[in-house]
């Protein structure tokens, strides 16, 4: 145990050393400006660009936000290998380190997201709830607190944050199913209002994010019914139009940053979609007049967002660079990481970089145990994992792996966990096949499309 508590913090500071001062992206380009005003809008989360305003006390840039990404991965992967180790659990202690020495892994918590803080806070979380002792509640509810503070993060973070919560709670609210039910219901209640309260409490001005999956899903809908499903707008032959603007891949062409945006796009559609009967009014009209289409166009989006069927090369890979930004941040060259970018850029086309057998894994450790009621660490990491994967299927607009570092994250520590026990395999037969069969076959499958 020595031994971790020195070489993990060590981990820390090479990790923080080879990308400091952190990658910005657009998006974080976008987020740290609000940070500088004050001033808030919906479209990335308020809550991380107010507490980025906060960081500002400390020093300017990025470099506090990578620190606090950085700090929260590798001290959830200190408390989970920890509690490993004080379980007598070695060969789980290693997997789990090997596995937050993925460059994949590496490279995301060095880039400054939200996904990273995400995945960083629900690390943390599972780590206190895996060192808590029976009884202590001081971890716990510790461990509630940031489960409740990441809500703030996703708009879709409330299936990765629930199954956590849960098992947090005292062990006789889960003792029946019925109880468990009932847990699992007022758990929701502070992870759906997180959000929505912290977004009035900072004033955040409406931005219109939501229409982004309202556009994507019409989009798509009509791409595959060959319909016209948009509003009334100006544009010759939408139908044809939109044929042209329309990728599986994501929403981009219709938003207004892109190279060349869609004269159906958001510019386009904010007005008519606000006039009766709304953006969900449009949108369940085109769900009620054309299902298949509407289902043929989220399969084929969730197929590239989790990169099954597909060639790597089509799909948007890491940033491994800062974008340009006024305040010319920028992560200098440096030997290790560069060869971190490299081992992670070869990841990405290699399983290791496939939501897609992830989520095929979450699933069959939810089948070998489902159970939430012992409140264990590694059940709750697999439902967290997979829940929050499957709510890409309706809820997503673009394909980049940095939306599943959670599921990929969680789904390693619980099957490090899990899978080296005998209890998860003493289930009857049709359970192993049930939880082998699915992931074989979605691996097989993702190396058979990549050779033709």
């Amino acid at each position: 145990m020595r031994a971790v508590a020195v070489v993990l913090p060590l981990a820390l500071a090479v990790h923080l050393a080879a990308f400091w001062p952190g990658i910005m992206t657009w998006d974080a380009i976008r987020q740290y400006g609000q940070a500088v005003s004050g001033q808030y809008d919906d479209w990335h989360p308020p809550a991380m660009n107010w507490l980025w305003h906060q960081l500002r006390h400390v020093a300017n840039g990025p470099a506090p936000m990578l620190v606090l990404q950085a700090s929260l991965y590798w001290g959830g992967t200190l408390l989970l290998l920890l509690a490993a180790l004080r379980r007598g659990r070695r060969g789980a202690a290693v997997t789990i380190a090997v596995l937050a020495l993925s460059p994949i892994a590496l490279v995301l918590v060095g880039t400054i997201l939200k996904d990273s803080l995400f995945a960083g806070a629900l690390l943390l979380a599972a780590g206190l709830l895996a060192i808590a002792r029976p009884g202590a509640r001081w971890p716990r509810i510790v461990a509630a607190l940031v489960l409740v503070a990441a809500a703030t993060l996703r708009f879709n973070a409330v299936p990765a944050c629930l199954p956590l919560l849960v098992a947090l709670c005292p062990t006789a609210w889960r003792a029946t199913l019925p109880r468990l039910a009932a847990t699992s219901v007022l758990a929701a209640v502070p992870l759906v209002l997180a959000l929505p309260l912290a977004n009035a409490a900072l004033h955040a001005e409406r931005s219109g994010v939501e229409l982004s999956l309202v556009i994507y899903d019409l989009a798509g809908t009509g791409r595959f019914s060959h319909a016209d499903t948009f509003p009334p707008l100006a544009a010759r032959d939408p139908v044809a139009v939109n044929r042209g603007c329309y990728s599986p891949i994501s929403w981009d062409s219709y938003a207004w940053w892109g190279p060349a945006p869609c004269p159906i796009g958001f510019a386009a559609l904010r007005a008519p979609l606000a006039e009766k009967p709304g953006p969900y009014g449009w949108w369940l009209a085109a769900l009620a007049a054309h299902p298949v289409a509407y289902l043929e166009h989220r399969l084929t989006h969730f197929d590239r967002n989790t990169r099954f069927l597909v060639h790597d090369a089509d799909l948007p890979g890491l940033s491994l660079e800062s974008d340009p930004n006024r305040w010319g941040y920028a992560v200098a060259p440096n030997p290790v990481r560069t060869s971190i970018s490299s081992l992670a850029v070869a990841s990405v086309a290699t399983p290791l970089g496939w939501p897609a057998c992830w989520i095929a894994l979450a699933f069959g450790l939810v089948v070998l145990r489902p159970s939430l009621r012992d409140g264990g660490v590694a059940p709750a990491l697999a439902w967290s994992a997979l829940l929050y994967a499957l709510s890409y299927l309706p809820l997503s607009v673009a394909s980049e792996v940095r939306y599943h570092f959670w599921t990929i994250a969680a789904t390693g520590v619980a099957a490090a966990l899990q899978l080296g026990q005998r209890a998860t395999w003493a289930v009857p037969r049709w359970r192993q096949a049930l939880a082998v069969v699915p992931f074989a076959a979605i691996l097989l499958g993702s190396i058979a499309a990549r050779l033709v």
